[in-house]
């Protein structure tokens, strides 16, 4: 059986950007991760411990998003999404976007997104 955990709307105050000035100011990150699992046992048992911690999850981005500065979504979104498989090893698959609001692209937009999504074992 597949089923998936979601966090959605992850916010963080980051400084990621290809421009010098993003790096400096930072801005307003979201991410949302989709983690295909089988939580069958857990729900079956009411046993946290045998599910995803998404507390645990939450805390793991968290400290991606802040241990280093990065020029493009699109890295971040690979970095969170390769360390999601590596230390969560019953994700099956995972899909994460990263969103940025306030992009400085001479226009208004909403915001920019990247959406990564690997297997486990690929």
């Amino acid at each position: 059986m597949i089923n998936i955990i979601r966090i959605k709307n992850a916010t963080f105050y980051a400084y990621h950007g290809a421009m010098k000035e993003e790096q400096h100011i930072g801005g307003k990150f979201e991410a949302d991760v989709d983690m295909y699992t089988d939580f069958t046992r857990a729900a079956e048992k009411d046993d946290l411990e045998l599910t995803i911690n998404y507390h645990d999850v939450y805390q793991y981005i968290n400290k991606i998003v802040h241990d280093k500065n990065y020029y493009l979504i699109e890295t971040l979104a690979t970095v969170i999404a390769d360390g999601l498989i590596s230390e969560f090893p019953t994700v099956k698959k995972v899909a994460v976007r990263v969103r940025k609001n306030s992009v400085p692209v001479g226009g208004v937009i909403d915001h920019v997104e990247a959406e990564v999504i690997k297997e486990n074992g690929k």
